[in-house]
């Protein structure tokens, strides 16, 4: 990623990728061009994937917050962890 990317929004960077995509599915660039879109777009979809990591855990934080606030402290129970997480695992 280059520092260019670090600096997106997920929402920039998700618009741009979507852009990119739309122009190599299009067609009628150079191969060269082609090349670039997709380099662009790799660049991209790691810099959404970032974001979207650093949101699953920011949720896993506040649900295991929740969980042990729940138990007392969470010292106890047997809990396997995915309680309220199944939608995100998909």
């Amino acid at each position: 990623m280059t520092e260019t990317d670090t600096s997106l929004g997920y929402e920039q960077a998700r618009d741009e990728l979507i852009e990119v995509v739309r122009k190599l599915e299009a067609g009628g660039t150079s191969l060269e061009d082609s090349l670039a879109l997709w380099e662009r777009g790799e660049e991209l979809a790691q810099v959404c994937r970032h974001w979207l990591e650093g949101a699953r855990a920011r949720l896993d934080s506040a649900l295991a917050a929740r969980e042990a606030g729940a138990d007392g402290g969470g010292a106890s129970g047997e809990s396997d962890g995915r309680d309220g997480r199944d939608a995100w695992d998909a």
